[in-house]
């Protein structure tokens, strides 16, 4: 019995050996983190935001949350870098369209780059500014203001939101006639 439990021993440290295990994959190690500015009265929640590191410059992937019982068609967001020494640095601020349906949720990539050129100890902080459906539009109020705040370590500065109609993308009205 030890005999054979000294072959199985032998046989699967020879077969571990012969084909040893890969290391983890170095794209994940690519990837920036990404803080997400909490903006809560908007129907939408960013979780899990990250910067893909692609050939020549990244792309912001993240998990969307909608809780509004319409479909968000698109969002404005902001993207900032901390730096300990200096402060804030803009790095972009993009309009994205996509479509999220009513009380769901979606993994997106956007294709659009990001070029920048992160140095260790940076931070990157995401803020939406504006989310669109078809028949409304969240606007964040004073966004820079919130986001300078938060940089700066103030978080008591909480961003207000105001809703207004979508007059352009809004579905024709029908008209009935009696």
């Amino acid at each position: 019995m030890r005999c054979l439990l000294a072959i199985a021993i032998l046989v699967v440290g020879g077969f571990s050996a012969a084909f040893p295990q890969k290391p983890p994959e170095k794209a994940r190690a690519k990837d920036v983190a990404v803080e997400v500015l909490p903006v809560i009265e908007l129907p939408l929640t960013v979780h899990d935001a990250a910067l893909v590191k692609t050939e020549k410059s990244y792309q912001l992937r993240c998990r969307l949350s909608n809780s509004a019982d319409v479909r968000v068609i698109g969002i404005r967001y902001s993207l900032t870098a901390i730096d300990p020494l200096t402060g804030a640095i803009p790095i972009t601020n993009r309009i994205e369209g996509f479509e999220v349906p009513a009380y769901d949720s979606k993994t997106i990539k956007f294709s659009t780059p990001v070029s920048m050129a992160l140095k260790e100890g940076n931070r990157v902080v995401l803020m939406l500014e504006q989310v669109l459906s078809r028949e409304s539009i969240w606007e964040v109020i004073r966004a820079k203001d919130a986001l300078e705040s938060y940089v700066k370590g103030d978080y008591s500065v909480q961003p207000h939101v105001m809703r207004v109609a979508n007059q352009v993308d809004a579905p024709p009205q029908t008209r009935i006639i009696y």
